[in-house]
């Protein structure tokens, strides 16, 4: 395996995994108040143009990492609507 793609592996791991604390304290504490919608929403487009272009370049690493960063933000992102002001939204039955 070459040093880069070893690089870009590691790189991939330690910036997608970043989200995962960040998820459980919100899924303990079942709020999201302090945490900006537009820096998720922004982050999910950054992340969704990342991997259109690791699509167009044929590179999984790319790919994968911004397939699971979409989907970790996106988790948060609908914990936040969940959970707004501090009130865990329930279904109407």
């Amino acid at each position: 395996m070459l040093i880069d793609t070893m690089i870009g592996m590691i790189a991939a791991v330690l910036t997608t995994s970043s989200f995962i604390p960040q998820i459980f304290k919100a899924y303990k504490r079942k709020r999201l108040d302090d945490l900006s919608p537009y820096l998720m929403l922004l982050f999910i487009a950054g992340a969704s143009m990342w991997l259109i272009y690791g699509i167009f370049k044929a590179d999984a690493i790319i790919v994968a990492a911004n397939v699971l960063a979409i989907a970790f933000n996106s988790t948060l992102l609908l914990m936040k609507v969940m959970y707004a002001n501090g009130k865990v939204v329930k279904e109407n039955k």
